[in-house]
């Protein structure tokens, strides 16, 4: 009896662990599509990352084509950062939250700027120091 009652458990163990920990086959299409940027390397992502995207995976079928497009387009960005510079991107996230409601569309107008012209001086060959990074 008690043999059996430890088979059960693990058995659950084990279950509940491969559904919180989903392979890439073990998506859903829907998913699939949506995380397909990460195929590469779904399966070698933290669970807690994973969930985190399975998360963001839900409302994917509701997003308009555009939407779906720059979802995909900031995955894959995302995907092919390093760890330290995920962690400036997330440090720089949490400083924008701080920001008052009323100033942000100034940040953003700001960072547009900064960014438009490194993409010129990209373009031109210039070498390119940025603003925001040098603050």
């Amino acid at each position: 009896m008690r043999s059996s009652v430890i088979a059960v458990f693990l058995l659950l163990c084990l279950v509940s662990a491969s559904a919180s920990a989903e392979s890439w086959r073990a998506l859903t299409p829907e998913q699939r599509e949506a995380l397909a940027p990460l195929v590469q390397q779904w399966d070698t992502l933290p669970e807690k990352q994973r969930l985190r995207l399975l998360e963001t995976a839900k409302h994917y079928s509701q997003l308009t084509p555009e939407k779906k497009q720059r979802y995909h387009d900031r995955l894959e960005k995302w995907s092919k950062l390093t760890p330290e510079q995920r962690e400036a991107a997330r440090k720089k996230y949490r400083a924008f939250k701080k920001v008052p409601t009323e100033k942000r569309e100034q940040v953003k107008q700001m960072v547009m700027e900064e960014q438009a012209k490194k993409t010129q001086q990209q373009a031109s060959g210039i070498p390119t120091a940025s603003v925001i990074d040098q603050k």
